[in-house]
């Protein structure tokens, strides 16, 4: 009798097997279950427990474990922004604060924690760089103009070879007016500020910032002074106008003075303060001795 033996060479697979009438066909179209992340523990008993436990130390234990539990993908969410200006330590903190957040806030029914505190997390960061990183405070409003400019300038560039978008270009696809996007490009610069101390110039004459900027002159002052109060001068009596001038202009001394017009020093002397007092009086608006009614009073 003729025997037929399987011919299957060593190493080679053995077919499959022939399905029976009671096996069911496994759908060709079945995926593998998504990949979870290795910072994506499974906690969904410890969710459970949290919120069945009124507050109180072991709703807190409870807490901090899923804290824990959960922080290494908070940290990762926080790596996402690194190199922005901010540090590490700082965004992971930030990235924490709102994990703690989704964890007080997240419902077990709802699906799964991951799909909750991403989302929750990564809001939180952003609203970190919105509210506490801005160099120049502005309006929230200016700053969504910002981000709507940023982001429509980055689709409008995706081409290689893309030039530069046209301000009624990024209005156009953003449905912004002309006006709001110049405000959004300049909300764009002042995200952080320049130094006055930084230097402008590479050459050996090179020159700061601080350098540029005006200062207050002195000499404008000296003008309103005189022009307040040539008018009060000019209603000095002639020998009071004389005595100044010598006393102001000719830098004589007041025995000099007095000398000259035949007075004494101690009568120069309040002559130069009462004409002094007079001038400053009406340069100032407040002319002693003035009633409201714009009467002198009488001594």
């Amino acid at each position: 009798m003729l025997i037929e033996t399987p011919t299957i060479r060593p190493g080679t697979p053995e077919p499959a097997a022939t399905p029976t009438a009671d096996a069911t066909p496994t759908p060709a179209s079945a995926a593998p279950a998504r990949r979870r992340h290795d910072d994506a523990p499974d906690t969904a008993a410890l969710f459970g427990r949290l919120a069945a436990l009124e507050d109180g130390p072991e709703r807190d234990a409870v807490r901090d474990e899923l804290v824990t539990a959960w922080l290494p993908m908070a940290h990762r969410i926080a790596g996402r922004f690194r190199d922005r200006g901010e540090s590490i330590e700082d965004l992971r903190q930030v990235a924490a604060l709102g994990l703690v957040k989704a964890i007080d806030r997240f419902d077990p029914g709802r699906g799964a924690f991951e799909s909750y505190a991403v989302p929750t997390i990564t809001g939180e960061v952003k609203r970190h760089f919105r509210d506490r990183m801005w160099a120049l405070r502005v309006p929230r409003r200016v700053q969504e103009l910002r981000n709507k400019v940023r982001v429509a300038r980055r689709e409008l560039t995706q081409s290689p070879g893309s030039p530069e978008p046209s301000v009624a270009a990024i209005a156009a696809h953003t449905g912004l007016s002309e006006e709001e996007v110049n405000a959004g490009m300049e909300a764009l610069e002042s995200f952080s500020t320049l130094s006055l101390d930084a230097e402008l110039s590479a050459g050996d004459d090179g020159y700061s910032l601080a350098d540029t900027l005006g200062a207050a002159d002195a000499s404008y002052d000296v003008v309103i002074d005189r022009e307040s109060a040539k008018e009060g001068l000019r209603r000095l009596p002639e020998r009071e106008r004389a005595i100044l001038y010598m006393r102001f202009f000719e830098d004589m001394t007041q025995s000099r003075i007095a000398d000259r017009l035949g007075i004494s020093q101690m009568h120069v002397s309040r002559l130069i303060s009462r004409s002094c007092a007079r001038v400053r009086d009406e340069a100032l608006g407040q002319r002693a001795g003035r009633r409201p009614g714009g009467r002198r009073t009488t001594a």
